[in-house]
């Protein structure tokens, strides 16, 4: 029987002009310790990106989206962060940056016994982020690690 349990989760970014303060929200990591679960929903909506940003280098904005799926997912191809803890490859990634690829502040949420992870990441990542992809070029896959 699943119990209550807290969770947190950051809205994932593109941020290309950090003095503007202007970003668009492209994706969303969720990590909960008593589940076991980190787990990034990323969206780059490239046609949304140009409007806002026509020089913006989108190769490199998909790179760094996927590389946080995958060190979410503790995929050793991602590098020696991936290798980390849950926890540790968490606080690695809402880390504060000055880079194109930022996220927001830390949110805290609570699952019910009614509540999944998952739904809780698709409900999020609706509102947070807005985005689907038909054909399913841009979006990045879920990852779940468990354990």
């Amino acid at each position: 029987m699943l119990t209550k349990a807290s969770f947190d989760y950051a809205v994932l970014r593109v941020v290309p002009r950090v003095e503007r303060q202007e970003f668009l929200n492209i994706g969303v990591i969720v990590f909960c310790l008593e589940r076991r679960l980190l787990e990034a929903r990323v969206h780059v909506d490239e046609a949304r990106l140009r409007t806002l940003w026509p020089t913006l280098d989108l190769e490199t904005v998909k790179h760094h989206a996927d590389g946080v799926v995958r060190i979410c997912a503790g995929d050793e191809t991602a590098g020696p962060i991936a290798k980390l803890s849950q926890r540790e490859r968490f606080q690695w990634l809402i880390a504060p940056r000055s880079t194109i690829i930022q996220t927001s502040a830390v949110h805290t949420g609570i699952l019910t016994e009614d509540d999944s992870l998952a739904d809780r990441l698709e409900r999020l990542f609706e509102q947070l982020v807005g985005s689907t992809d038909t054909d399913g070029d841009n979006l990045a896959s879920s990852n779940k690690v468990w354990g």
